[in-house]
């Protein structure tokens, strides 16, 4: 270094004594002398340092020699700590001092290196030192050192990113893996997330406090590894932490944990689990962070950072960075909790509501298919039914109620109970639809207008359908629901014609029913608007999907509902998917008889002689006593209250059932009658003989029927 030319005591060889400093300086700058400048540059807490044209050190002030003398240091090339070693990440600085050699322009470099097992990050600007000519003598270079700011930029960065990347989804495992992943990519050499068993299952996270062991479940874990050979613990399996662990011990807290893992405190890590300590010994683990996931004043699960490729060990930056993560993971886990006890919850009503079982009917083959929509926890209306009737009938339902979520299933539930009810008292197709629809625009009066339960519950759907094998006919009506489609035995498929009707509480013009002849071995699909419209391609084109697959041969009613689930109801559906199929059958000689009774009183005896004559060809000889006294009553109130034409039927199906149909829609009364009374305990007499009876219209007049069970089995709810 030199210093401009100067006279005696430092002023220049022309020109006045400069005036001293007020402090007693050494006057201006131009004639401060070697030794003061020399003392700045040494004493500068910036890193300088000069490199030659042969890119050696020449120069170092004591800020950059980092403990070790300016001799030591001279001759090593840019990045050098040792003639030959260079620092981790200073490899590319010699082509940097190269550029501004050759092009004599400064420029920056960011250097990220480790020094003394440490990450520092570094900007340096590099100017060219010319001579009076102009030209490059050497490089000097200025170091800031940037690591505080730079782990806050990436913090914030990784911080931004987990705001958009952890909680895309409410699946728990889902928001498990975007937290390790996020982290693995960011800071970490290895995270594992362990969630309490209760959390997947979206129940309430228990205390463990008081706990001897802990049990998790793996739901996530990553590594800069493939595989993730450093966990002994394979994702989806079930583990437990004794309490005296360090793990444990956190998650009890509550709070994040900072360790550093060394041969001396390796063995108190686990002191009871062999297989994590030889991994962590082997895969050389010696900084660990144990974050709790801790979300609403409760704690589901732990995350663990470790680092074992990244030199540097955690720091307390590292640490609020983790806790920020887990924090920010932990809600959306709790989210995700939350999502599925809702989800599961709404799933079991709607599912209660639904049959658990079978009825217990022969008058049709049934089989059934429900899928939830996926769009969120809102499950929807849907629903199906089969009700045994009296004669041997049976009554096919199909539902949709409008809108999703808890109070759509709750009106399913109500409106199908009520079906339930309407059924037992025998009521018409279109008589039942329209007590129905009744119950809808009560339910709608009955909602306050500003409820935050949902709105009304008007547009509720509805297909109703009796069919009797006696006849094999079917009688149905519809209320706005899609039509249903039947597929007969030879071969021909068609789309059943109903009367237009509106949605259930939308009021209007009353109901109308249709009849159809159904061969025995026909197929009818009800199902609800969420087969067809959610199908690709729209509802024509699901329509004739469907008509294509009953049209082709199946070996059972299951395997033609699974074809159409498969073939039309989309993996994920945005509204429920209901499918009833049905396959028709008759009844024949040997399970039904009927005859024709003129309205005379000495027909009676006949009546019963050939009803027990029919029992015993049917083997039912243990029936024949209750029998005869159940066709006596019922023949005998039918000719006396009622008229022609009277006509006795038996059927022999899941029940022994006794039929009189007479041409009176007088309804009979059940009532006690007094000690002196002449008649009234016909019906009562019924009533204490078999376990249900009771009566239904038709537009001629009214039958009584009277069930009991089939000697030899028991009653049994045909629900």
């Amino acid at each position: 270094m030199t210093t401009d030319e100067t006279g005696p005591a430092g002023r220049p060889p022309d020109g006045p004594e400069p005036a001293p400093e007020a402090g007693g300086g050494t006057g201006h700058a131009g004639a401060l002398s070697a030794e003061v400048l020399g003392r700045i540059l040494e004493q500068l807490p910036v890193p300088v340092a000069y490199f030659g044209r042969d890119l050696r050190l020449a120069m170092a002030n004591e800020a950059a020699s980092v403990g070790r003398t300016e001799k030591s240091m001279l001759g090593l090339r840019p990045g050098e700590i040792e003639p030959g070693m260079f620092l981790e990440g200073g490899e590319g600085l010699s082509d940097a001092l190269d550029r501004v050699m050759r092009t004599g322009e400064g420029a920056p470099y960011d250097a990220h290196l480790v020094v003394e097992n440490s990450d520092r990050v570094w900007q340096l600007a590099l100017s060219p030192v010319k001579d009076a000519t102009g030209e490059v003598q050497g490089v000097c270079v200025v170091t800031h050192d940037m690591t505080d700011q730079f782990w806050a930029r990436r913090r914030l960065a990784v911080l931004n990113k987990a705001g958009m990347r952890i909680g895309s989804t409410l699946d728990v495992g889902r928001t498990a893996e975007e937290l390790a992943e996020l982290a693995v990519e960011d800071f970490a050499d290895l995270v594992t997330v362990d969630l309490l068993s209760e959390v997947l299952s979206g129940d309430e996270v228990r205390s463990v406090q008081h706990a001897h062991a802990i049990s998790f479940d793996r739901v996530a874990q990553r590594s800069v590894l493939a595989g993730c050979p450093e966990s002994v613990v394979p994702v989806g399996e079930t583990h437990a932490y004794d309490r005296d662990s360090v793990v444990a011990r956190a998650l009890v807290r509550g709070e994040p944990i900072r360790f550093v893992v060394d041969p001396e405190t390796l063995p108190n890590w686990m002191r009871n689990d062999v297989d994590r300590l030889r991994t962590m010994r082997e895969h050389g683990i010696h900084s660990v962070l144990v974050v709790p996931l801790r979300a609403r004043g409760v704690t589901p699960g732990m995350a663990q950072f470790c680092r074992h490729r990244t030199p540097g060990g955690f720091g307390a930056a590292d640490l609020q960075l983790a806790a920020e993560l887990v924090s920010r993971a932990a809600v959306c886990v709790d989210n995700a909790r939350r999502y599925t006890r809702e989800r599961t919850t709404a799933l079991a009503l709607q599912r209660s509501l639904l049959p658990r079982r079978a009825a217990r009917q022969r008058a049709v083959d049934v089989a059934a298919r429900y899928l939830p929509n996926t769009n969120g926890a809102s499950i929807g209306g849907d629903w199906f039914d089969v009700i045994p009737l009296s004669g041997a009938r049976v009554a096919l339902v199909v539902g949709d109620v409008v809108g999703h979520g808890l109070h759509a299933s709750a009106t399913m539930g109500r409106l199908r109970t009520a079906v339930r009810t309407l059924a037992d008292v025998d009521l018409a197709p279109e008589e039942l639809l329209t007590q129905l629809d009744e119950l809808v625009l009560t339910l709608d009066r009955e909602q306050p207008s500003d409820s935050s339960e949902g709105g009304q519950v008007a547009g509720a759907t509805c297909l109703y359908a009796v069919y009797d094998p006696a006849t094999g006919r079917c009688t149905m009506a519809g209320a706005g629901h899609p039509e249903p489609m039947v597929a007969r035995p030879d071969g021909t498929v068609e789309q059943l014609s109903l009367p237009a009707a509106a949605p259930l509480g939308v009021g209007g013009p009353g109901f109308e029913a249709a009849e159809f002849e159904l061969p025995e071995g026909s197929r009818l699909a009800l199902y609800t608007d969420g087969l067809i419209e959610t199908a690709g391609g729209g509802a024509d084109t699901a329509l004739a999907g469907l008509r294509d697959l009953l049209g082709r041969p199946a070996h059972s009613l299951e395997d033609t509902c699974d074809a159409v689930m498969d073939a039309l109801a989309p993996e994920h559906p945005n509204d429920d998917v209901a499918l009833l199929l049905a396959r028709t059958r008759r009844l024949d000689a040997d399970h039904y008889a009927s005859w024709d009774l003129p309205a005379d009183p000495a027909v009676v005896s006949t009546a019963r002689k050939r009803a027990a004559a029919q029992l015993v060809e049917w083997g039912l000889e243990d029936a024949v006593f209750t029998t005869e006294l159940v066709v006596s009553e019922l023949v005998t109130n039918a000719i006396r209250y009622g008229g022609d034409p009277i006509r006795l039927r038996l059927i022999r199906d899941t029940a022994l059932i006794c039929e009189v149909v007479d041409g009176s829609s007088t309804a009979p009364h059940l009532r006690r009658a007094r000690i002196y009374d002449e008649g009234g305990r016909g019906l009562l007499l019924v009533a204490s003989l078999t376990p249900r009876w009771g009566t239904r219209y038709s537009g001629t007049g009214k039958t009584i029927w009277a069930e009991q069970p089939l000697p030899g089995t028991e009653e049994t709810d045909p629900a």
